[in-house]
């Protein structure tokens, strides 16, 4: 493969006015411009796009760190990255990370090198502190609360939210209601979030036997449907696929259905009449990277209000609700 050197060697012109002609920048006479363009033709020369970004210190690329890409929680994040990315010069960067915080560590790592222009984080395992401390290497902008940190943030009301239901659970006297998790309170800000919206509305802590930890998906779900205390009433998954799923472990076991509540504000959950959580998480997604990219970047704060949806007018209300705006 020809390289700069072999051109300038055939067209008798120094690497530095290749390298404008090149790049567009300072002065080169036509002449010169088009006998340079003539010998990179002949030679099939194209120019090394990683060594051109680094020297003028840019990438075009976003990496977005992802721990599963099956939830579509996450899924619906990056429709909002991809929709508002689309129009613009920039890649965006698949970055999976199952929550393991030396392959989160190693993003970090890329972006102290300039590998990526900035990170948007749509979860983590390694501690928001740890997150700030690259914030000086590049734009990062996470998708929760980092509350007094200096991270940039877009992040959707979740509390809020979660009071909202349980309130809506209290004032119909239910009393006993298991709750699914991904991850335990330790380690996930949604599942405290959850816990505290609970003990808020009901005056005490979430008793640990109506609590289910490490639901991963639909398969989890069904089989955590085995280990609901008997007693309870409600059951408040973690996605409207999960949702879906422990639905359908009572039905095919013919057990009386308690009322279930899914997350995400998917069409499963109005096919099924199920109440869900509408995050908002393209618009979550648009604005993430609208922050990543801002130019100057800051350390901004955006909070984006949750709906808690317990029925529709019409199929047609879903539709809209659902459609992708772009």
């Amino acid at each position: 493969m020809p390289t700069i050197r072999d051109v300038a060697r055939r067209s008798g012109y120094s690497i530095t006015t290749i390298s404008r002609v090149l790049n567009h920048t300072g002065y080169v006479s036509s002449k010169a411009t088009k006998k340079i363009k003539t010998v990179m033709q002949e030679m099939d020369y194209v120019p090394n796009a990683i060594a051109r970004d680094l020297s003028n210190g840019r990438t075009h690329k976003i990496g977005v760190i992802l721990p599963q890409i099956k939830n579509p929680y996450f899924s619906k994040i990056l429709e909002g990255i991809m929709e508002a990315a689309f129009s613009t010069d920039y890649s965006i960067m698949l970055l999976p990370s199952n929550y393991d915080e030396k392959k989160e560590l190693y993003y970090l790592e890329q972006l102290r090198r300039k590998e990526y222009e900035g990170l948007i984080i749509t979860s983590h395992g390694l501690p928001l502190k740890k997150l700030a401390a690259y914030n000086k290497y590049g734009p990062i902008v996470c998708c929760e609360d980092p509350e007094q940190l200096s991270l940039a943030a877009v992040f959707t009301d979740r509390l809020a939210v979660f009071v909202q239901m349980f309130q809506w659970l209290h004032a119909q006297k239910i009393q006993s209601i298991t709750c699914m998790f991904y991850r335990n309170a330790q380690a996930s800000a949604t599942t405290r979030l959850t816990l505290a919206a609970y003990q808020k509305v009901y005056q005490q802590e979430l008793a640990q036997d109506f609590i289910l930890t490490n639901i991963r998906d639909a398969s989890s779900a069904y089989q955590a449907v085995k280990k609901v205390n008997p007693q309870t009433q409600y059951i408040f998954t973690n996605s409207d696929s999960n949702a879906i799923a422990v639905r359908q472990y009572y039905l095919d076991h013919q057990k009386s259905l308690p009322g279930i509540i899914g997350q995400g504000h998917e069409i499963s959950s109005f096919l099924a009449n199920l109440p869900t959580i509408d995050y908002h998480l393209s618009e979550l997604g648009r604005q993430a990277f609208q922050l990543v990219c801002a130019q100057p970047y800051e350390t901004q704060k955006v909070k984006l209000t949750a709906d808690f949806i317990t029925k529709y007018d019409s199929l047609d209300a879903i539709a809209t609700a659902l459609s992708p705006k772009y």
